[in-house]
């Protein structure tokens, strides 16, 4: 166990709080006034997905759960679990959509990614930054339409729906934020 300051806790880290590992889902640094200021998290518990707030001092220390990563390659996904092999072994290891959460929607099939394992559990995954994913399906681009302020959604290969500029068509490559869900650029 690593201790870290509460301002310094990021969305994703997992932590220790009251012997239970979680991984905060939303951090906020509150100073109000003339008060003390503080950080108010909202964390989800590993184990159950239960999703709760808690409000730590800001010279509250917290204690980071130390991971295990391994390299990974994502296999396919059947009616309720996601299924990894660990490149080096061949070890085939399953996560629930539940423990993967919004990453689900980021990957595809034969991506090499990091697994994150805590006293030998999978309990999460590590994205790269951006992922290419192909449009199926969107309205018809706007004649003439430029890269100025007109949006529209578009339905990814794996199933999640992107803002994307006007004229982003059917079948043409995104580059995505994994961490925002937002457009980037054409791939």
């Amino acid at each position: 166990m690593s201790s870290v300051q509460a301002t310094r806790l990021r969305k994703g880290n997992l932590i220790k709080h009251n012997n239970e590992l979680c991984r905060v889902v939303e951090t906020q640094h509150v100073t109000p006034g003339n008060l003390r200021g503080f950080v108010r998290a909202k964390l989800r518990k590993v184990r159950d997905n239960a999703l709760f707030e808690h409000r730590f001092r800001s010279e509250d220390s917290v204690d980071r759960a130390v991971l295990d990563e391994r390299e990974m390659q994502y296999l396919y996904k059947d009616a309720s679990d996601y299924y990894f092999m660990d490149t080096s072994s061949y070890e085939q290891i399953h996560m629930s959509e539940e423990a993967l959460g919004d990453s689900a929607g980021y990957l595809l099939p034969e991506t090499t990614i990091r697994v994150e394992f805590y006293e030998g559990q999978a309990v999460g995954i590590e994205l790269p930054a951006t992922v290419d994913l192909r449009v199926e399906d969107t309205v018809p681009g706007i004649k003439g339409a430029t890269a100025s302020a007109q949006t529209k959604p578009a339905k990814v290969e794996t199933g999640i729906v992107v803002i994307v500029p006007a004229f982003i068509s059917n079948g043409d490559l995104i580059r995505v934020n994994t961490e925002t869900g937002e457009y980037q650029s054409r791939a």
